[in-house]
């Protein structure tokens, strides 16, 4: 082979480690953000199969950037959780670029249990989000106690907030802070009369 041949097998091998790379990142970040608006509208993977006719266990591995989803998928998942296709692709390159994110520069949606959720961060390349959420008095994260991938960071700027994980019930008051893995059964909730402000880490693994 001479060097020349080398040379282009070199290059071409290179290329596809590039594309394979790119592929791989572009597919983590539609993940996140099809479980970013999945939480945001307090539903669980299984309610989100149940509404999209897609199962679980594929929606699970579309999340988590292990499954390439077909054209197909991305609108009916899309139409499931009430944006457009092209709302699952937004690139958040120029986001993460940002030191600085101000306040008014925050994404603000309020989920199915009228909770307020203020992402102040997603850094989808580290698999992290940082929100700012505020619970009105009898509101929380869900009816019931959920689960999914990744870990949480959570910790109460204002007020007094109930976290139950496994069944155990832990009431946190303002500069108190409590980290668990997603994957065991929790729910939060505001049962007092005042607003509570938390600052929350996702992590998309644990």
């Amino acid at each position: 082979m001479s060097q020349s041949e080398t040379e282009a097998n070199a290059d071409l091998a290179h290329l596809s480690e590039e594309i394979a790379e790119t592929t791989a990142n572009t597919l983590a970040a539609i993940g996140v953000r099809i479980r970013e608006l999945r939480q945001a509208r307090g539903l669980t993977l299984q309610e989100l199969a149940d509404v999209s006719g897609l199962s679980a266990s594929m929606l699970s591995l579309v999340e988590r950037g292990r499954a390439s989803p077909s054209i197909g998928s991305l609108i009916v998942i899309a139409s499931a959780l009430g944006v457009t296709m092209s709302d699952l692709l937004v690139s958040g390159s120029l986001a993460e670029e940002k030191i600085v994110v101000r306040a008014s520069e925050a994404r603000v949606v309020e989920t199915a249990q009228h909770v307020v959720r203020r992402l102040m961060r997603e850094d989808r390349s580290r698999g992290v989000s940082v929100a700012v959420n505020e619970y009105a008095p009898h509101t929380g994260s869900a009816e019931h106690p959920i689960t999914h991938d990744g870990f949480e960071y959570g910790f109460v700027l204002q007020g007094e907030l109930t976290v139950e994980v496994d069944g155990i019930k832990h009431v946190l008051r303002q500069g108190d802070l409590i980290a668990y893995s997603s994957r065991r059964k929790h729910k939060l909730w505001n049962h007092g009369k005042t607003k509570v402000r938390t600052l929350w880490f996702n992590l998309d693994r644990d």
